[in-house]
């Protein structure tokens, strides 16, 4: 029997993950016996290196498996301030950081903590799906701003400088950035600083691709503008660069008064993140980083085989990712929509990869794929990818 009872009206404002719906979709094929090759989830396809995976067993085996602060052992907050000081000349205190289970609740706390109903929240798209969804999930609006193709998926500031209202709170960007593996250029991260002092906005930068980089000299972080620190929430954590996914490790760094409200959420959410788990991120930043050099390497190798095959294909093409282990391949001139191409793909030819619009309207007219898989799958991907386009070449 159907319970009478209903959900609570937010419910119907939080959105979900493309990527998870393809994998299921894509595990369902694989149970009859069909051969897909995954390109949908972001996630590397590295295991966690043995040296982390070895501080975390030897926290367990001398008993880390209590409670810790809210905020996060010192030891990890001491440890995160030193990375960040040492890789920007910044000047960041154990006090302003917040430690989480994982990038997400950071995103969710840190909304959470600054928005109230009605007020307007200016957001990357194509762009992670979850700043959307929060967004709309907490009653404020939901502003896109677009990434243009032709800035390497930058914004453009007169495109931002427009989207700014009395009513704008805070504006999010994401750098090497999800689904485009794009950078913010310097240039536009500097008008964003501009207009962030002059009109009273937070900037919520989610740096979480940060270290997969691969021309880092064109990276700029915000936290190289130390003048802004008290107008700025970066979002960072392990799952990409230290290949810990499913450890759940995430964290903030903020002005201290804000750190104390994201404290204060996280004692009402999740009270600590496992301590185990924080020793393995303070083994992470302080061990040897040789297993980060070699998977952003592997991910270069990947990259550039990829863009190769497609300069190869009529009717694609693709912007040289400057970040992270994504390609937005833009599929406009084959003349099918990107929900189309994506269901084919899977259904026809079994690949699995996302539609642009996973990542907002913005997103019409490219795919994403990840090259976070072994490159015998992405030469496998790439040989369906061109048959199909030149089977179908759309519709002849």
């Amino acid at each position: 029997m159907m319970s009478t009872l209903k959900l609570a009206e937010r419910m119907n404002r939080l959105g979900t993950e493309g990527a998870f719906e393809v994998l299921a979709m894509a595990k369902e094929m694989e149970r009859s016996g069909i051969d897909v090759v995954h390109l949908e989830i972001g996630e590397p396809d590295f295991d966690t290196p043995r040296n982390i995976v070895d501080a975390a067993v030897n926290a367990l085996n001398r008993g880390e498996t209590h409670y810790s602060p809210a905020q996060g052992i010192l030891e990890l907050r001491e440890a995160i301030a030193d990375y960040l000081n040492s890789r920007y000349g910044s000047s960041v205190k154990p006090s302003e950081v917040v430690v989480f289970p994982g990038g997400k609740t950071a995103i969710m706390a840190s909304l959470m903590a600054i928005v109230d109903e009605g007020d307007e929240v200016i957001y990357p798209n194509p762009g992670y799906p979850a700043y959307e969804s929060i967004i709309n999930f907490l009653g404020a609006r939901a502003v896109p701003l677009p990434l243009k193709e032709e800035r390497g998926f930058s914004f453009k500031p007169e495109d931002l400088e427009a989207l700014i209202t009395p009513k704008t709170k805070a504006v999010i960007i994401n750098t090497p950035q999800n689904p485009t593996g794009g950078i913010i250029r310097k240039e536009d991260m500097e008008k964003l600083i501009e207009l962030a002092e002059k009109h009273g906005f937070y900037i919520i930068s989610d740096e979480i691709y940060d270290r997969i980089l691969y021309d880092p000299e064109k990276f700029t972080s915000v936290m190289e503008f130390p003048e802004m620190r008290d107008k700025i929430i970066l979002l960072n954590g392990f799952s990409k660069t230290y290949a810990m996914t499913g450890w759940r490790l995430g964290y903030t760094v903020t002005n201290e008064e804000l750190a104390k409200a994201l404290t204060k959420l996280a004692i009402n959410i999740h009270s600590c993140v496992a301590t185990f788990v924080q020793w393995a991120g303070v083994e992470a930043l302080r061990g040897p980083q040789d297993a980060v050099d070699a998977m952003v390497a592997e991910f270069r190798r990947r990259r550039d085989y990829l863009l190769e095959r497609i300069s190869r294909i009529p009717g694609i093409r693709c912007h040289k990712p400057e970040g992270a282990f994504y390609l937005f391949i833009n599929i406009q001139d084959l003349g099918i929509s990107s929900d189309e191409f994506a269901k084919l793909m899977l259904k026809e030819y079994g690949v699995a990869l996302l539609s642009g619009t996973a990542f907002g309207k913005y997103g019409e007219g490219f795919i994403r794929i990840s090259y976070a898989t072994s490159m015998e799958n992405l030469k496998k991907a790439m040989d369906r990818l061109e048959r199909a386009i030149q089977e179908r070449r759309w519709e002849k």
